[in-house]
């Protein structure tokens, strides 16, 4: 067993414990030694602990997301620069170019991404339109079934049809 830290990486939160695991680093609390094992959710930070929403971002995407938009924001800080000068400048001309393929390949990943979402859809409501086609065809069976052993189980309403009833099985026997 070794003596750990878990600290989560989102607060700064900081766990002593006991661990059959340990950490490359170690630090150093109240003069004693832990090894350090980085967490991204705890206790501390957990929506369900906290009762609040946070927004924990491992993978980058919003820093991606960020370096996007401030390179689209340059993008369409150089065109409005060329809108107002008069020069045609082949720096000009090269980012409005480059812009315009820009526009054309977004246009074409939305559009494809619209074919996919199109498709998906479609393939889940053929698939829920089949499903609801066999439990229908189950309905129906099974009604069918209940109405025959009913129509079977039918009490004879005169002393005479009992009688034909059980001369009926009989001779099936």
């Amino acid at each position: 067993m070794y003596n750990v830290v878990f600290v989560d990486t989102s607060t700064g939160a900081q766990f002593i414990t006991t661990s059959t695991t340990k950490g490359k680093e170690t630090l150093k609390i109240n003069g004693k030694d832990y090894f350090v094992i980085k967490v991204e959710l705890s206790s501390d930070s957990h929506p369900f602990y906290t009762g609040k929403q946070k927004l924990i971002d491992t993978a980058g995407r919003v820093d991606k997301f960020m370096a996007k938009m401030k390179k689209a924001e340059e993008v369409a800080a150089k065109i409005a620069e060329a809108a107002k000068g008069d020069d045609d400048d082949e720096d000009e001309v090269e980012v409005a170019e480059t812009v315009e393929e820009t526009e054309v390949k977004v246009a074409v990943e939305a559009e494809a991404k619209e074919v996919e979402v199109k498709e998906s859809e479609a393939k889940v409501v053929e698939t829920d339109e089949a499903e609801a086609k066999e439990a229908e065809a189950e309905v129906t069976e099974i009604e069918e079934a209940k109405t025959e052993e009913a129509e079977d189980d039918q009490a004879p309403a005169t002393i005479e049809e009992a009688i034909e009833k059980a001369e009926a099985s009989e001779t099936e026997k």
